[in-house]
């Protein structure tokens, strides 16, 4: 199903949105002093971020009846993502999403997608130990990786040490 004008039109703004909302979202946080990991590697088009995409929602979205049926309205409508599953106790709700074509692994809307999946996975770049998902060519690097390569090659350890050390620590380029 490819997007046609009006949706991307629709898709542009709310993306506009999005990237407003994260971008002071983002602000706030490092001027808390908050650092994110760092984002390595890249994409090598396995297609898992995109075979299910899962959103989790506040308490509000997930609690009251009518917003949750506008956002799924929307999600369906705006972005082409079906509801497959949900978790109630994570407050996410799982989508198959109907531009992801399984035989090609690839995306037939990718210059109009939606802004959680242009923003994968930097977003989880923030969370206190990012998880990625299997065979996803990006990796997180902790943010003072060159500090403490440093610190770690100072250290009197045996080489196997440190790569245990360093690959537990992410620490890797």
């Amino acid at each position: 199903m490819r997007d046609g004008a009006f949706r991307r039109g629709v898709k542009r703004v709310a993306l506009s949105c999005h990237r407003a909302d994260l971008a002071a979202h983002r602000a706030l946080r490092r001027a808390k002093g908050e650092r994110p990991w760092a984002l390595g590697g890249a994409c090598c088009r396995s297609g898992g971020c995109c075979e299910a995409p899962a959103i989790l929602v506040g308490r509000l979205v997930w609690s009251m009846p009518t917003l949750r049926r506008l956002f799924l309205a929307w999600q369906r409508r705006v972005n082409g993502f079906e509801l497959s599953s949900t978790d109630a106790r994570a407050r996410v709700f799982v989508f198959r999403c109907s531009h992801f074509d399984r035989r090609t692994r690839s995306c037939d809307s990718y210059e109009s997608r939606p802004a959680m999946c242009r923003d994968y996975p930097r977003q989880l770049m923030w969370q206190p130990n990012p998880e990625l998902l299997p065979g996803c060519g990006y990796r997180a690097v902790a943010p003072n990786a060159a500090g403490l390569r440093v610190s770690i090659g100072r250290l009197d350890l045996r080489p196997e040490q440190r790569d245990k050390l360093r690959r537990g620590l992410r620490l890797d380029d």
